[in-house]
């Protein structure tokens, strides 16, 4: 997910996209520790899309 993609998206979509990955990170972490996960790379990902969406909701408060 690019930046810009984040950027775009309303109040109630940024709220929802948060909430969808956290829910994939708690998903990504359980098919860790149960050695099922293929690639460890996504959970590194999911983190830095969780942290792009945290500063975009961050900087519309101010």
């Amino acid at each position: 997910m690019k930046i810009t993609e984040v950027r775009a998206m309303s109040d109630a979509e940024l709220g929802a996209k948060l909430r969808e990955l956290k829910e994939e990170l708690f998903n990504l972490r359980f098919q860790l520790a149960v050695n099922q996960l293929e690639n460890t790379n996504r959970i590194v990902e999911v983190k830095r899309d969780i942290a792009r969406v945290m500063t975009v909701i961050n900087e519309k408060k101010a």
